[in-house]
This record gives C-alpha cells, structure tokens and sequence, in this order.
C-alpha cells in the first residue's frame, strides 16, 4: 500500500516538473525539475539561459549554447540562494541527470531522484547510483 502511495505522489511530483518545463525558452528540449523535502517542495528550476541573458537557448545553427543551465542546476542553485537545503531531498526531473548535474545532485544531499525520460548518456545516473544516491524511472507521463 505504502509504494502505490509513493508512486502515485512520484507521478504527481513529475507531472508538476513537467509542466515547470513547459516555461523554459529551449527549443530542443524543455526539462523541467522539482526538488522536494518532508513533502514540500522547496525549489523548482527548468532549463535556460542565466538571470539577465537574453532568453535563446540555442544559437544560430540550433545548437544549444555553452552557458545555458540545466533544470537540474537551476532548482538547486534557486535553494543555495535560499534559507532552505537540500540535504535528504528528492528530485524530480522530466530527463534523466547529466554528468555535470549528478555531481551537483550529490554534494547538494539530495538522495532520491525520480525522472521520467532518459538522457542519451547515462554516466550521470551511474554516478548518482554509485555515490548511493536512489534512482528511480517513472514511464513517460501521458498528460
């Protein structure tokens, strides 16, 4: 009964991130990501350009730009300019974990990420998995 209950506030929780990514400017690919704690959500974040860039996430040849941000990075940057940390959090996020956003998932202390689609590469997960952090797929959301 406890893990229908859990799946059922996980497909909630992604659905949320799902639509959180739908704000972001990025043509290739919209993620969006919420960071959860004592069931609260603390943070939200979706993939673009930093504060004060213009809001193109990919250059002239549809490549995206070196310096646009993950969702994943934004939710947790948005808590570290907070009063709120991440430690014992979960994540949910539309796509799979880069590398470089798994590394900031775990010195961040978040210990549970749920996603919905995977990422091309997946050395992030493997990462999370090895720095035992739990990682959990949830089918894609027919919303």
């Amino acid at each position: 009964m406890q893990y229908n209950k859990q799946l059922k506030y996980d497909t909630a929780y992604l659905r949320m991130a799902e639509e959180w990514g739908k704000l972001s400017f990025c043509k290739r690919k919209q993620v969006g990501a919420i960071i959860v704690k004592d069931r609260m959500i603390i943070s939200d974040g979706y993939n673009g350009t930093p504060t004060g860039f213009e809001n193109y996430c990919e250059d002239d040849e549809g490549y995206t730009k070196w310096y646009v941000l993950h969702a994943e990075a934004n939710a947790i940057l948005k808590v570290a300019g907070s009063t709120q940390s991440c430690k014992g959090a979960t994540l949910y996020v539309t796509l799979s974990p880069c590398r470089e956003c798994s590394k900031l998932i775990h010195q961040a202390g978040i210990v549970r990420v749920v996603y919905s689609r995977a990422y091309k590469d997946d050395s992030g997960l493997k990462f999370l998995e090895k720095a035992g952090v739990k990682v959990e797929f949830i089918e894609d959301l027919e919303i």
